[in-house]
């Protein structure tokens, strides 16, 4: 294998990674955006987690994050708007990957 080939590899490595730890970290903020809404619905416990789990799903319907901004801006209809909500989610991008660069 030439040295060309070796980075060539090493580039493909790091793309695949750092691809995975973007859907990781969505999906981390994903979590902590529907707990943070379960809080404003008065929502505790398991219900909580469950509400938090449906917003994990509710990302993979389209590309980009407005499902979610659209399904949690419903859900609270009143309590947040949808910019409260992106504002939200930008907040909890950095919490979200903090949280997962301290479990490597």
């Amino acid at each position: 294998m030439t040295t060309f080939d070796d980075r060539e590899k090493a580039f493909e490595n790091k793309f695949a990674h750092d691809a995975e730890m973007q859907f990781k970290a969505e999906a981390r903020r994903n979590k902590l955006a529907g707990l943070w809404a379960a809080d404003l619905l008065g929502k505790t416990g398991e219900a909580a987690n469950d509400y938090a789990m449906s917003v994990v799903m509710a990302d993979l319907e389209e590309a980009g994050s407005e499902d979610v901004v659209r399904k949690i801006a419903a859900d609270l209809a009143g309590k947040a708007s949808a910019e409260d909500v992106r504002a939200k989610l930008a907040e909890l991008m950095a919490v979200a990957k903090a949280q997962l660069m301290s479990e490597i």
